[in-house]
């Protein structure tokens, strides 16, 4: 009785540690005056993360990478959860996509 005790509670304290190890880590970004803000990221390489997207301007953007294989539309004076990853170390590019000329940055994993 005492082994089949012990061993739930050491199963319950290894599913603990593991899944907050597994938490993805958070970031945000934001949309103002068509551009993004911060435009460059460094974002953890082999995990998975989540980026707030927060639209300040009053039209809707569309936050797009192909390399990231993301598209989200996020309307006018609201926010987006964009989960992204894992990613190989590097640079991955996304856009503003109705905004292209101005709202551009990059991920970089590492």
């Amino acid at each position: 009785m005492r082994v089949a005790a012990l061993a739930v509670v050491m199963a319950a304290l290894g599913l603990t540690a593991s899944s907050g190890a597994a938490r993805a880590q958070d970031f945000t970004i934001t949309i103002k005056d068509h551009r993004f803000e911060p435009a460059e990221l460094r974002v953890p390489a082999k995990k998975r993360f989540t980026v707030y997207v927060i639209n300040d301007d009053p039209t809707p953007e569309e936050f797009e990478s192909l390399p990231m294989k993301v598209e989200k539309v996020i309307p006018g004076k609201s926010k987006a959860v964009v989960r992204i990853g894992p990613l190989d170390p590097g640079r991955y590019e996304f856009i503003g996509e109705f905004n292209h000329d101005t709202a551009k940055g990059v991920m970089i994993a590492e």
